[in-house]
């Protein structure tokens, strides 16, 4: 199997957090990998060692995000990729998921894995808005998955302390409960491992585009004009 695992960097637990702006003054604190991701990618590695295959640990943010990765790597994940954007604090829970999306098309993934929510923001869409980005069955708060035969059962978490176990097809996105395993922690041999091992970088760029105005004339005969107005909308304002 070859799962993506979406790992978030968030500020560590204990950093004070002083606001800068709408964000965090980073200079004084630590970061550290989200704890709820954390145990998507335990899950991905166990599948991996259970299933064969190959599990790749996919992060936003700026240069610092590497870190998270490399600790990813030496727990067990094969490589990386790191979607460069600076300003990923900015960004909604759809925005996010947009940038991730778009990296993760470019796998032939079996499976995508994310934490079910962040410990910075708390949102808990970015599994669900993956999904449905990228046109994949999904299911929330897991607890358990086997795989066989090319599909999955699932244990999900209900409340009251209910369970409930569905079928599930692949590929499919699926956002993992804390508690689902035990982190295992990065050896020396893992972290010596992760030195050679690869990270892609992938350049996101978000901005808002410059609106212009711009007219044009159309001559000729009535059949001509629309000919070469079909032809504009269709290859330069691409609406048709």
């Amino acid at each position: 199997m070859n799962i993506i695992v979406c790992i978030k960097q968030v500020p560590a637990k204990d950093a004070p957090l002083a606001i800068a702006g709408n964000w965090i003054k980073e200079s004084d604190i630590g970061f550290e990998m989200n704890e709820p991701d954390s145990y998507a990618l335990e899950e991905a590695l166990r599948l991996k060692e259970k299933h064969g295959g190959e599990v790749i640990a996919l992060s936003m943010g700026p240069e610092r995000v590497k870190q998270t990765i490399k600790e990813a790597l030496a727990k067990g994940a094969d490589r990386g990729i790191h979607v460069v954007d600076e300003k990923f604090a900015q960004l909604d829970p759809l925005g996010s998921a947009k940038s991730l999306a778009a990296a993760i098309r470019k796998e032939k993934a079996d499976l995508v894995l994310t934490g079910l929510q962040s410990d910075d923001h708390g949102f808990g869409q970015t599994g669900v808005l993956l999904a449905g980005l990228l046109d994949l069955p999904h299911a929330t708060i897991i607890m358990a998955i086997e795989v066989t035969d090319g599909k999955m059962t699932l244990k999900r978490e209900l409340e009251a302390g209910w369970f409930q176990h569905i079928d599930c097809p692949l590929p499919a996105v699926l956002s993992i409960q804390s508690g689902i395993n035990k982190v295992r922690y990065a050896t020396l041999k893992g972290i010596m491992a992760a030195k050679k091992k690869d990270i892609t970088q992938k350049i996101e760029k978000i901005y808002v585009p410059t609106k212009t105005k711009k007219t044009e004339f159309l001559t000729g005969s009535p059949k001509e004009v629309a000919t070469k107005l079909v032809e504009k909308l269709k290859f330069e304002a691409r609406v048709i």
